[in-house]
C-alpha cells in the first residue's frame, strides 16, 4: 500500500469482517465521543468544588456507574439480540487486557497530573497517544499515514501544545512525565487492540465494554477506599446529580460509541480524533466556567480541529476509493 494515500485498502481492510458499521458512521461516534469526554472535565470541577471527592473516588464511580448503566442496556438489548459472539476463553481474555489498559490509561493520567500539573500532563499523554498508535499501527497492523496523514497529526499536536500549555506555567517534572508516557501507552494499547480485534468481528462486542469497566472499578477500588470513597458535602443532590452525568454521557455512552468506532476506523485517525477532548473542555470551560478566551485558546483549537477534519476527510474517501476499486475489481 502506497504510504502517500490510503484508497489502496481493500473493502475488507475498511470495514472489518462481520462488522455492520460503515466507517462514516464510525467516524461521527469517534466525534460524538470526543465531545462527550471533554464535558467530564467540567463535571469533575464542580463534584470537586461541592465535595471533597478525590480524582480516584471519582473516577472509580465513574467506570462503576457506567459499568452499571452498560450493563442494564446490555441486558435489555440482549433479550432481543441473543448471546454474544465468540468463544467465552476469548472473550473473557480481551475483557481482561481492555479493562487492564483503560485501568492504566486512566489512573496513570491522575498520577501524572498531581505530579507535574494539568497542562504538562495533558499535554503528554495525549500528546505521546496518538504518535505511539502511529507506531504501533505502522508496524502491527500495517497502516500507514501517508504524508497527509503525518501532516495532520503533527498539527493536532501542535494544536494541543498550544492549546494546553498556552497560558504558561507549566512545571515539567520526571516523575509526571513518566506517568504520562504510562497513561498514553495504555491508551495506545487500547485503541491498537480494538482495532485489531475487530477484523474479526468481535473488536465492537457490547460484552467487551461492558465488562472491561467491571475490571476498571476492580482495579481502581483499593485506591479510591484509601481516598475516601464517600465523599462528604452539603450538596449530596447536585453532587449526585453531577455523578450519574459523568457516569452516562462521558463514560457508558462514550465509551460505547469510542469502542464500536475505533472497530472500523484507522488506529491514527482514532487518535487524533480524540484529542477533540480537550477543545470541547476549553470551549465548556469559556462558555459555561467563566475563565478567559485567549488567543492561545483559538489558535490552538482551530489547529486541532483543522486536523481532525482533514484527517475525517481522507478517512471518508479512503473508502469511497476502495469501494471503487472494488467494483472495478468485479467488473473486470
Amino acid at each position: 500500500m502506497p504510504a502517500s494515500t490510503a484508497t489502496h485498502l481493500s473493502p475488507a481492510a475498511v470495514r472489518p469482517a462481520g462488522s455492520a458499521l460503515p466507517v462514516g458512521r464510525g467516524l461521527v461516534y469517534l466525534i460524538v465521543a470526543g465531545v462527550a469526554w471533554g464535558t467530564a472535565g467540567a463535571g469533575a470541577s464542580l463534584v470537586f468544588r461541592d465535595s471533597d471527592m478525590g480524582p480516584v473516588a471519582l473516577s472509580f464511580w465513574r467506570c462503576a456507574g457506567g459499568f452499571a448503566l452498560l450493563l442494564a442496556a446490555r441486558l435489555a438489548g440482549r433479550r432481543r439480540s441473543g448471546a454474544a459472539r465468540g468463544p467465552r476463553r476469548r472473550r473473557v481474555f480481551r475483557i481482561a487486557v481492555t479493562g487492564v489498559a483503560l485501568a492504566v490509561f486512566q489512573t496513570a493520567y491522575f498520577a501524572a497530573v498531581e505530579s507535574t500539573g494539568l497542562a504538562v500532563g495533558t499535554v503528554v499523554t495525549l500528546g505521546a497517544g496518538p504518535v505511539l498508535i502511529a507506531l504501533g499501527a505502522r508496524y502491527a497492523l500495517g497502516e500507514r499515514l501517508g504524508y497527509g496523514g503525518v501532516l495532520a497529526v503533527t498539527g493536532a499536536l501542535a494544536g494541543l501544545v498550544v492549546l494546553v500549555v498556552g497560558g504558561g506555567g507549566a512545571t515539567v517534572r520526571p516523575a509526571g512525565v513518566a506517568w504520562a508516557l504510562a497513561s498514553a501507552a495504555g491508551y495506545a494499547l487500547m485503541t491498537l487492540l480494538t482495532r485489531w480485534w475487530g477484523r474479526d468481528g468481535e473488536g465492537a462486542s457490547s460484552d467487551t465494554t461492558v465488562w472491561s469497566f467491571a475490571v476498571v472499578s476492580l482495579c481502581l477500588l483499593p485506591l479510591a477506599l484509601t481516598e475516601g470513597l464517600v465523599p462528604h458535602t452539603a450538596e449530596p443532590a447536585r453532587v449526585g446529580a453531577l455523578l450519574l452525568y459523568i457516569a452516562a454521557v462521558p463514560t457508558a455512552v462514550a465509551y460505547a460509541l469510542y469502542f464500536a468506532g475505533a472497530v472500523v476506523v484507522r488506529s491514527a485517525t482514532v487518535s487524533v480524533i480524540m484529542l477533540l477532548e480537550p477543545v470541547s473542555a476549553a470551549a465548556i470551560a469559556v462558555t459555561l466556567l467563566g475563565e478567559e478566551l485567549t488567543a492561545a485558546t483559538v489558535a490552538g483549537t482551530l489547529l486541532m480541529l483543522a486536523a481532525v477534519a482533514g484527517l475525517a476527510v481522507a478517512e471518508a474517501r479512503s473508502v469511497v476509493g476502495a469501494r471503487r476499486a472494488g467494483v472495478t475489481r468485479a467488473a473486470s
